[in-house]
């Protein structure tokens, strides 16, 4: 056979080959792919608006579908397209481990920039009468049995979103006279912490932090 034709044929196996590689990788990429053909059939009514035309299961595994709650987190999400339901929730965890331990110590200092001015100022009563009776507590959080988003609102005209969670924990305390005696609780008892808190922060002002408005049982 005449090395020329030889050669084209080796040449032609590659490009192939080299065809069929960037195919199967290409596929799987997203951001540059070409938009699907329309599906001819109609498509069924959904419950409440959906994020990018699909199911949002950021906002479906912490909502019923087309409850008031989902569909207040959607507006959240219109408002401000990188907020994460998941991620408040991480966040919402921490805060209240850290708030919670602050205000058991009786020091707001690193916490008050997530305080409504109206919550902060209980607290501070609190702590201020405790001092006055010489009392100190020593607390230690175990961790969160169960945490829970239990409701949602957004305001179309203000764009202010508030959202509830409930908190069952497990920590210790034990509360202590001027004389360092116990007057309350034991140290190795475990007891069962139970709170609802609402968080609320304007949406799309830049201000990442939401601030705790509201506590509860």
């Amino acid at each position: 056979m005449n090395p020329a034709i030889i050669e084209l044929l080796v040449l032609a196996g590659i490009a192939v080959f080299l065809i069929m590689r960037l195919s199967s990788v290409l596929g799987t990429r997203e951001g540059h792919e070409k938009p699907p053909l329309a599906d001819p059939k109609p498509q069924p009514k959904r419950d409440f608006q959906m994020i990018d035309g699909g199911e949002d299961m950021d906002i479906l595994d912490n909502a019923p579908k087309g409850s008031d709650t989902a569909e207040a987190l959607a507006k959240m999400k219109r408002a401000e397209h990188d907020f994460s339901v998941n991620d408040f929730l991480g966040g919402a965890r921490m805060a209240y481990e850290m708030i919670l331990m602050a205000f058991e110590r009786g020091d707001l200092s690193e916490v008050r920039g997530f305080l409504a001015a109206d919550i902060a100022e209980v607290f501070d009563d609190v702590i201020a009468a405790r001092t006055a009776q010489g009392l100190t507590v020593e607390a230690n959080f175990i961790g969160l049995r169960e945490m829970r988003l239990v409701s949602a609102n957004f305001d179309d005209a203000t764009k202010m979103a508030e959202i509830t969670v409930s908190y069952n924990a497990e920590m210790t305390s034990v509360v202590r006279n001027a004389d360092g005696d116990i007057v309350e609780g034991d140290a190795k008892q475990i007891k069962r912490q139970k709170d609802t808190w609402t968080y609320a922060r304007t949406m799309g002002n830049g201000d990442p932090n939401w601030q705790l408005v509201a506590t509860g049982e």
